[in-house]
């Protein structure tokens, strides 16, 4: 007899079990739009992001077409509550828009959201890299070593994890100055820990099948054993802990931009957005609402994700 259906590989059947995941499918899209967005920044940033305009500092949102609404026609309320042209009071040409408002120094919050977004996935991305290279190398050798070896590294695990995050980021600015390198070193000496625990405990559970003893036995070197046969075998588990990682470093690098010690002026995360507009909030809400909503969907779309991959990978996760 014919088989009816075509054979699939491991990730063509997890695409397809993906694929019944609407939650899933629609976080991947939000976060396929983000990283276009933010890949685009200089194209589709309406303004410089650093050009600085005090004349038309703390500007409401006001996009052509949408006048109508009371969030997007460029009005406000003076402190008596009487609702005034804002753009209009600021001498603003006629033809120019902010679409999300400007800042306390005049800058378009539109185009410091894409930039701000931007490096902040490049802290993330950067960093998650760094974590699976070292987590995994740690994991395989611990794993696959075992006895004394695999006891020492777990009890240098535990001393690292026993350390704050907050006293590493304050111990790296005493040698490094703030910026991106010093936060991509932060979030990598901290974060790899729960990787290398995961491939640790997949790779003592896979180096006991049956496979691996026979490729031991034909005299296959450590080496090819760990990227032939054990590797491959958990390549699932190691995506879904970089999408779980991504969302984790997001918001560790915007924590540290928010509390003053993340990317220096005149760059800017959404920490750093975040973190100018709660100063103001009771008065100028959009400059915090904005940066706000942007890190949660964020967020909320590389865990949905991620839970998505989890259980596309592992079908036996939702039973």
């Amino acid at each position: 007899e014919a088989i009816a259906a075509p054979s699939l590989n491991f990730f063509q059947d997890s695409w397809r079990r993906l694929k019944k995941n609407k939650g899933a499918m629609i976080s991947l899209f939000f976060v396929i739009l983000i990283i276009i967005l933010t890949l685009l920044a200089p194209v589709l940033s309406p303004h410089s992001p650093f050009a600085q305009n005090p004349a038309q500092a703390n500007l409401p949102p006001k996009i052509p077409g949408l006048e109508g609404w009371s969030w997007f026609n460029g009005q406000a309320r003076n402190r008596g509550g009487v609702l005034f042209d804002a753009y209009e009071q600021a001498q603003v040409p006629a033809g120019t828009y902010y679409y999300l408002g400007t800042d306390g120094l005049g800058r378009d919050l539109l185009s410091r959201i894409l930039y701000g977004t931007r490096i902040s996935l490049l802290v993330a991305c950067v960093a998650v890299v760094i974590n699976v290279v070292l987590g995994l190398t740690y994991g395989l050798i611990s794993g696959w070593s075992g006895g004394k070896v695999d006891t020492f590294m777990q009890r240098v695990l535990e001393v690292i994890s026993g350390v704050p995050n907050l006293v590493i980021v304050v111990l790296m600015l005493l040698v490094l100055e703030p910026g991106l390198l010093s936060i991509i070193i932060t979030i990598s000496l901290t974060s790899w820990i729960s990787m290398s625990r995961v491939v640790r405990a997949q790779t003592l559970r896979i180096k006991q099948q049956e496979y691996v003893l026979a490729a031991q036995v034909l005299g296959q070197s450590t080496f090819k054993i760990m990227t032939r046969h054990i590797l491959p075998n958990m390549l699932g588990i190691i995506v879904v802990q970089m999408m779980f990682a991504i969302p984790s470093a997001i918001f560790f690098e915007a924590f540290l931009s928010f509390i003053g010690i993340g990317i220096p002026a005149p760059n800017a995360s959404l920490g750093t957005l975040l973190n100018d507009g709660y100063k103001t909030f009771r008065f100028l809400p959009h400059l915090m609402w904005y940066p706000a909503v942007t890190i949660s969907l964020i967020m909320l779309s590389f865990n949905l994700l991620a839970d998505g991959l989890r259980d596309a990978f592992d079908p036996k996760m939702k039973e």
